[in-house]
């Protein structure tokens, strides 16, 4: 939205304004239309996906009434799900999907533990982790505490009270969403063979968490414990696992608010708050 690091602006971003002039990727939506090589999809079929805005040229974001995108980005939307559910999915479910599963590789019966447990990602970090059976461990404020806990967090944490790298307790995995605390403070938290997963934002206005991830490697290299690589899981595939467990009642979108199209600037303002319990999502 801002252009922040400023290196992704030398990697198709646009230097001094955005490329893509309509923002957004996730949608929930109707078929219109179809082109003459769609097979799978017909007008009248609800369905859910991503634009891929990042890596088109035609400035077709989600932040719109329409949107024209190729049939593989699309799935039939999840059974008994509303519209505005289904849109909160797509992206940060699939990050949240790739830390747990592709990169963490939890398993029944381990210990996890994720840190900013109550945003976008983390939200879904949670209810992926207690899908494939670990006993989980969610970090964040005391005042989104209980949300964590309805959505099926064994144990809460607030970080403001209390330091969960010092707290003597140690987990196979740590997802980091929040990606504010380093590799060597994690180990202390950790078996001497878990394994700590950053998916976080945080970092500089250069080169934002490419500096983060550097040193975070380097230090890997000097403790046990393991850190995630760039496991990188098929969009589609991934998209339909995350179906599958919504309507299994595994997984469910926690959607903290909604505005209207025409308040999208609003919207991304109570976003950059950082308030947010989960996602925020527009409604035309």
């Amino acid at each position: 939205m801002r252009g922040v690091p400023y290196v992704l602006r030398l990697f198709g971003a646009g230097l001094t304004r955005p490329k893509v002039r309509i923002p957004g990727m996730d949608m929930a939506g109707i078929v219109e239309q179809v082109g003459s090589g769609v097979e799978r999809l017909k007008v009248g079929d609800e369905v859910f996906g991503e634009t891929l805005s990042a890596s088109r040229r035609d400035n077709a974001g989600a932040f719109a009434e329409f949107v024209a995108v190729p049939e593989e980005v699309l799935l039939k939307k999840p059974e008994g799900l509303s519209f505005v559910d289904a849109a909160a999915v797509p992206t940060s479910g699939f990050v949240a999907l790739q830390a747990v599963k592709a990169q963490a590789e939890v398993q029944a019966g381990q210990r996890v533990l994720v840190n900013g447990a109550a945003g976008d990602g983390g939200a879904f970090a949670v209810q992926l982790a207690k899908a494939y059976g670990a006993e989980v461990t969610a970090v964040d404020s005391g005042e989104k505490l209980e949300m964590l806990r309805s959505i099926g967090a064994d144990h809460v944490v607030d970080y403001r009270q209390q330091d969960y790298t010092r707290m003597g307790l140690r987990y196979d995995a740590i997802a980091d969403v929040a990606a504010k605390r380093s590799l060597k403070e994690c180990a202390r938290a950790l078996t001497p063979n878990g394994i700590y997963v950053p998916t976080g934002d945080q970092g500089g206005r250069w080169i934002g968490a490419f500096g983060d991830m550097l040193r975070i490697y380097a230090m890997s290299l000097f403790v046990s414990q393991r850190l995630g690589g760039f496991v990188t899981l098929g969009k589609r595939g991934a998209l339909q696992e995350l179906k599958d467990l919504i309507e299994a009642g595994k997984l469910r979108p926690v959607i903290d608010r909604t505005y209207p199209l025409e308040e999208a600037a609003e919207a991304i303002w109570q976003l950059e708050k950082g308030r947010v319990l989960g996602k925020i999502v527009l409604t035309v």
